[in-house]
């Protein structure tokens, strides 16, 4: 597929008005959504400044590539917006952008699709494709240049008698343009230098020119230039730099001077580098990536068991007992299914993922024991936390422990030594130490949460909806959605029902306040207003993410407002909630009353929104 068949004449904006980012972003959206490339310009428009959160797509010499990967994309497309006088768009090299890329892949986009999209990032690198688009004052001029350096890429390979010869991966979160733009700018750099180079990409459609084994230790040094997690493991014993993707698009001369320096740090595996081996700043990050990594991988446990567990209930809450009068084989099944098999694999697959992202595949076994042993000895949620990093970690620490055992030994150690002492002292660890102290802990908690009285209750759901409307997907967010859906683990329903109502309200409120105040908001907000009923009646509380950018000061203490208020209802009414995704479809199986949480999630948005209203200006 040729780039031109997904830029065409009518995705193309030659003169962006404002000297603003977010202005640059609204209008380069508007041009996808008018082309129909596109079914929901808000959803999509959260995903790219969601995007734009992890690092600027500014990547300098006046080029910015925001792009996103959402459903709401209906085919892939790419629009182009230039502006002459330049946009102030937290480039990284501080400069203003002058071309534009905006890149719409949807969630199912094919090889093809993204093979096209990473040819794209490769000829923006090249000095005269962006001075002829510059030039260009017609559409016609745009769709020429592109087409006339458009090119299909063949598969690397490299030679294996280069002494200066290097090997390289690049990779980024959404795999679309940095991945691709960070494997041309070292490519040329090397071929300018007279180095030898073979860059594997971690992209949406998957690695491309993967590095073979031969290649790898043939190659005198590695560049990782990726914010993902990349497979490391092949490169122990190799001279390895390990730097941030957008440092692989500017910096690709220093990057490759240093590899191929006497410095150049070595790899020691799993981890374990000389602190030299990095070029970031040490991740304040840490934590949250591993937990988050966790928390990702255990919702699927949760949601799917909790919803079966809900719909059992349908049934009779004791139809799942064959001694009740109410009892339904079906509905024992179902509740079997969630209850006693999804369920009490969540935390054991917590701490197994925490530990496999601390201590990569060899803490996975580990973190999977530790886990199953809080969840069987009552330590719960929190011993599962526990034993996800304590599992990490004691990886970690053998891994540094065997380094000095012999080569030969080198095949056994994730298949043996790992495993079983991995195992065996996360094991004794939990049994002995972490176990009786955590499960009290866990215990209290959930007898405190159990039996709290009316107004402690409201005032736990106006700190949780406080907290889900405070950054709406943000740490604060996520901490508050974490702390529910461990609850869940434990029995304790009502603090997820407090936290989904709470994340419902600011969509919501934004929906309703663009319907009724349609002197505050111009069409376009007006039109991007209907899109936030679906994403708030779905639960994607980032769906008010482009109404509160654009508008901080009021609409985000307004959205607390509500959201507290909903919180606080749902407690103060007793609704238990046992999925902790779902929306406006899981209402129907809270306990305690569904019209009741709807009244919750009603009341909170309005309050938003008439707050919202009443604080905005009226559009001139």
């Amino acid at each position: 597929m040729k780039i031109t068949e997904l830029l065409t004449k009518n995705t193309i904006l030659l003169n962006i008005d404002g000297k603003q980012k977010q202005e640059a972003i609204d209008q380069l959206v508007d041009v996808l959504f008018d082309a129909g490339k596109i079914s929901d310009s808000s959803e999509f428009k959260a995903a790219i400044l969601k995007r734009e959160e992890l690092s600027s797509t500014g990547i300098g010499d006046g080029i910015a590539i925001p792009h996103a990967k959402v459903k709401a994309v209906k085919d892939a497309a790419i629009a182009f917006g230039k502006s002459i006088t330049g946009i102030d768009y937290d480039s990284l090299d501080g400069k203003p952008a002058h071309l534009f890329f905006m890149i719409a892949a949807p969630e199912g986009a094919n090889n093809t699709h993204l093979e096209a999209l990473a040819r794209l990032s490769g000829l923006l690198m090249k000095a005269e494709v962006r001075y002829q688009m510059l030039k260009a004052t017609t559409p016609e001029e745009i769709i020429e240049t592109i087409n006339s350096y458009d090119k299909e890429e063949k598969e690397e390979t490299i030679s294996s008698n280069k002494k200066n010869s290097i090997v390289a991966v690049t990779g980024c979160p959404t795999g679309i343009a940095h991945t691709y733009m960070a494997a041309d700018s070292l490519k040329a750099k090397a071929a300018e230098m007279g180095v030898e180079i073979k860059v594997e990409t971690n992209g949406s459609g998957g690695s491309k020119n993967v590095l073979t084994k031969e290649e790898i230790n043939n190659a005198v040094a590695v560049i990782v230039a990726a914010d993902i997690n990349v497979e490391m493991e092949r490169f122990k014993g190799k001279h390895v730099i390990h730097t941030a993707v957008a440092d692989g698009i500017r910096r690709p001369e220093q990057l490759i001077e240093r590899a191929l320096g006497q410095d150049a740090p070595v790899y020691h595996g799993n981890g374990s580098q000389n602190k030299q081996a990095t070029d970031q700043k040490p991740s304040k990050k840490g934590f949250y990536k591993h937990l988050m990594n966790g928390v990702s991988n255990m919702l699927p446990f949760v949601v799917g068991g909790g919803i079966l567990i809900a719909i059992s209930f349908m049934f009779g809450y004791n139809s799942a007992n064959p001694d009740d009068p109410s009892y339904n084989p079906i509905a024992a099944v179902i509740k079997a299914i969630g209850g006693d098999n999804a369920f009490v694999l969540i935390v054991p697959v917590l701490a197994g993922f925490i530990a496999l992202s601390i201590a990569d595949r060899p803490g996975f076994a580990p973190g999977m024991v530790g886990g199953m042993m809080a969840a069987s000895g009552g330590a719960g949620f929190l011993g599962g936390l526990v034993a996800g990093f304590l599992a990490g970690y004691v990886v970690l620490l053998l891994k540094k422990v065997f380094t000095s055992l012999p080569r030969s030994l080198e095949g056994i150690k994730s298949i043996l030594l790992y495993p079983l002492f991995g195992i065996a002292i996360t094991g004794f660890i939990m049994h002995y130490i972490v176990n009786n102290p955590v499960s009290w802990i866990n215990s209290e908690i959930t007898h405190w949460l159990t039996g709290l009285g009316t107004g402690n209750a409201v005032l736990l759901g106006v700190v949780l909806g406080l907290m889900m409307s405070f950054d709406m997907g943000g740490p604060v967010n996520k901490a508050a959605y974490v702390f529910g859906t461990g609850l869940l683990a434990s029995g304790v329903y009502q603090p997820m029902a407090a936290i989904m109502a709470a994340g419902m309200v600011p969509p919501l409120a934004i929906a309703i306040a663009t319907s009724i105040f349609k002197n505050k908001y111009n069409k376009q907000d007006r039109d991007a207003g209907k899109a936030c009923y679906v994403m708030g009646l779905s639960f994607i509380t980032e769906g008010a993410i482009p109404f509160a950018a654009a508008d901080p000061f009021r609409v985000i203490p307004s959205v607390m407002a509500g959201s507290a208020i909903a919180g606080a209802l749902s407690m103060a009414f007793g609704i238990g909630l046992r999925a902790p995704h779902g929306g406006i479809f899981v209402v129907p199986l809270v306990d305690n009353g569904a019209m009741m949480y709807a009244l919750a999630i009603l009341v909170g948005s309005v309050v938003s929104a008439l707050l919202i209203g009443f604080l905005k200006k009226p559009v001139k």
